[in-house]
């Protein structure tokens, strides 16, 4: 008997209806329970064909036991050999080679010193950073948002200077990154699943969080639903993820892709609806039943197939960024903004 494990934490409506959809179908050799381990040897071998993950980004642990049981050919929904390894910028960097808008971004150092390190650490790091190149590759309008954060902790939306420095000040060690606000007229979240398969969502994100899926929202242009589809799937292969959301923020028709660090997307029932809930277990469960029936299977350890992405022969429309891009470069200049900390750490202006 091959068994699908569902590892989860403090939602229920998701992994309870996935078990039950997997058993449901009543496939010869294959069953669906929730994942019950205790201490784990090195060398056992765990007993899933297939773990689907909705926890293990929050407890070291579980990362820890899924990484040993992918290496002993369980299939891990996601592989968290890939998922640990990315982060934010990596993913809009990825985007962007692949010929998907990505809206002006760039990496900040941290404000203050993180964990052990000392201005020494520090050496190579050119103080002050060059904030007019700054401002003028993404502007003023934007957003300040943590390299590995997720659930929109330590966002931060800001118009100016002022704003800025001062969002950034309360970064404390985070690692933080700069974003080009967009001036949207629409907005979805595409819940892909196999690298196949995806739904899109009217979404607005300056809703609280149990009322930003829109029910009522209009249906996009079939152009522009084929964009985001398009530009979901090919992110999603490229990053190695068989289950994610993806975000685009519409200016003026160009979909331009906002989020899409998000292996553990939302799939409560009480916030997507009762249509994208079905859907999402329905898809998930084929997918894990799928990779069930061809368990156990070796991992996939190198990253040619990220370093190897590139674009395919249908690409969504080009967007021409407000400005011309400007070199990350970071002199030695102040460029006039304004100190409001001494601290000669990383981060210090």
């Amino acid at each position: 008997m091959k068994k699908i494990g569902v590892l989860f934490g403090v939602e229920n409506s998701f992994p309870s209806a996935l078990m039950e959809a997997i058993n449901a179908r009543n496939v010869e050799g294959i069953a669906a329970e929730f994942v019950q381990v205790g201490a784990v040897q090195m060398d056992n071998a765990p007993r899933y064909a297939v773990i689907v993950d909705r926890i293990s980004h929050e407890v070291p642990f579980y990362r820890a036991l899924l990484k040993h049981a992918a290496l002993h050919g369980t299939v891990v929904l996601n592989n968290p050999l890939w998922s640990s390894t990315d982060d934010k910028f990596l993913n809009y960097t990825l985007a962007g080679k692949l010929g998907i808008a990505v809206p002006p971004t760039v990496i900040l150092p941290h404000k203050q010193l993180p964990g052990e390190t000392t201005e020494r650490s520090m050496r190579n790091l050119e103080y002050p950073l060059d904030w007019e190149a700054v401002f003028a590759y993404v502007g003023q309008h934007g957003f300040l948002k943590p390299v590995n954060g997720r659930g929109w902790q330590d966002v931060y939306e800001v118009h100016g200077r002022d704003e800025f420095f001062r969002a950034y000040d309360a970064s404390r060690d985070l690692c933080m990154i700069y974003q080009k606000a967009i001036d949207f007229s629409e907005y979805y979240r595409c819940f892909v699943v196999g690298q196949k398969k995806v739904r899109v969502m009217a979404y607005d994100p300056r809703r609280p969080h149990e009322d930003r899926y829109l029910r009522d929202a209009p249906l996009p242009t079939r152009k522009l639903l084929r964009q985001m589809e398009q530009s979901s799937v090919k992110l999603c292969q490229a990053l190695g993820y068989d289950i994610d959301t993806v975000e685009f923020a519409v200016e003026k028709g160009v979909p331009w892709a906002i989020d899409f660090m998000n292996p553990v997307p939302d799939a409560d029932m009480h916030s997507v609806g009762k249509d994208n809930f079905e859907w999402m277990v329905r898809e998930v469960a084929d997918l894990a039943i799928a990779k069930a029936k061809a368990a156990p299977v070796a991992p996939e350890l190198r990253w040619s197939a990220l370093l190897g992405a590139a674009p395919a022969a249908a690409t969504p429309a080009k967007a021409k960024p407000a400005k011309a891009a400007v070199k990350a470069k970071f002199s030695s200049k102040n460029a006039g903004a304004k100190k409001t900390s001494k601290m000669k750490g990383s981060g210090a202006r």
